[in-house]
């Protein structure tokens, strides 16, 4: 399979397949990549915007029973470090998002094994009458563990969820959508079926999701561009996904151990995310595993979004990992790159344009 022929196709405004996007990621140059993927970026965003949203993470416990591999903010029940938020502490939280700005919330923390939802629907509740703003939380992993332990199914507990105040989904926990590697990395989780249902699930709701992948961690190629494709077929389904957000495994201070991916690696595989996944609006860098300068290098293989301000953030940095910035600095690394800087909302909305 040669690439000019590919490269044709992409160009074209084709969709590329499975086989087709393996071949990219094996013998494909990194500019090559680059072009390829900035050309999809172009054609889908002509304006030159790039946008970001001003919210803050907010871990409610870091108590979890899935124990994953690759994770380093987990901590068992009697840790003395194992804590979980007061609703006080997360309004507290919220309040100082909200003075710097802030429109959103995203709430996730580990798989509490005492937190069912009625936890989840009292506190969503009591934060919607309190505060107007978008609370995008909970993982695919974290509703499919409340639904099971309520013993019903993951369309009424998103029901529920959503008429006590849940907005939208983040994709977390997706990993890599293969069985044999979640297997390997995260055997207490859900498996990719399981993941992908809550998603269907919650388009159906019309709440809007975002996917994402974390990879360099045990899959092959072969893996990533299966994660792709299904993202792919599922999009084609609902179109619920506002995005995709590709990044890193940090391996510090983790039980799995290994390296990190390079730059080089991370930047083809999100290339290769905006080619093939020809059905989602918007692709994210990662700036907050790969820092300020390589998310800009990203605005040039396909990303048109910077993410989140990330006021606060405690998984990756629990890697060791804690790049740091502020919405200026955001707005700073996307105009010094050339294009217009935007402050949107979760469904990608702009709200203001910077000058």
């Amino acid at each position: 399979m040669e690439i000019g022929t590919i490269e044709r196709t992409i160009e074209g405004g084709g969709r590329i397949s499975p086989e087709e996007g393996l071949t990219l990621l094996r013998e494909a140059d990194l500019l090559t990549m680059g072009e390829l993927a900035g050309s999809v970026r172009k054609r889908l965003h002509p304006e030159r915007i790039v946008t970001f949203i001003v919210d803050r993470n907010i871990n409610y416990t870091n108590i979890c029973v899935n124990k994953c591999k690759f994770c380093a903010f987990y901590r068992e029940a009697d840790s003395p470090e194992a804590y979980v938020l007061s609703n006080e502490e997360i309004y507290r939280k919220i309040e100082e998002t909200i003075a710097l700005g802030g429109t959103q919330i995203l709430m996730q923390g580990g798989v509490h094994p005492d937190l069912g939802i009625d936890y989840f629907e009292e506190l969503f509740s009591s934060i919607k009458s309190r505060f107007s703003i978008q609370v995008h939380s909970l993982s695919p992993s974290e509703i499919t563990y409340v639904a099971r332990k309520a013993k019903i199914s993951i369309a009424d507990a998103l029901k529920r969820l959503k008429a006590s105040g849940l907005d939208s989904i983040p994709g977390g926990g997706a990993e890599i959508l293969v069985d044999r590697v979640r297997e390997q990395v995260s055997p207490n989780k859900i498996r990719w079926r399981d993941w992908m249902e809550v998603m269907k699930e919650a388009h159906r709701l019309a709440m809007p999701t975002t996917a994402t992948m974390m990879f360099g961690s045990l899959e092959t190629r072969e893996d990533i561009v299966q994660h792709l494709v299904r993202l792919r077929d599922l999009q084609d389904e609902t179109r619920g996904f506002t995005a995709f957000i590709p990044w890193t495994y940090q391996p510090g201070n983790t039980e799995l151990g290994g390296r990190s991916a390079t730059a080089v690696e991370y930047l083809k595989v999100l290339a290769l995310s905006r080619i093939m996944l020809d059905n989602f609006a918007n692709i994210q860098a990662s700036w907050v595993t790969q820092g300020a300068k390589i998310a800009q290098v990203a605005l040039e293989f396909g990303a048109n979004d910077f993410g989140s301000t990330m006021i606060e953030e405690n998984v990756v940095a629990a890697a060791g990992i804690s790049f740091r910035m502020t919405r200026q600095e955001i707005v700073n690394i996307i105009q010094d790159a050339g294009y217009i800087a935007a402050q949107r909302d979760t469904r990608y909305n702009i709200l203001t344009k910077e000058k």
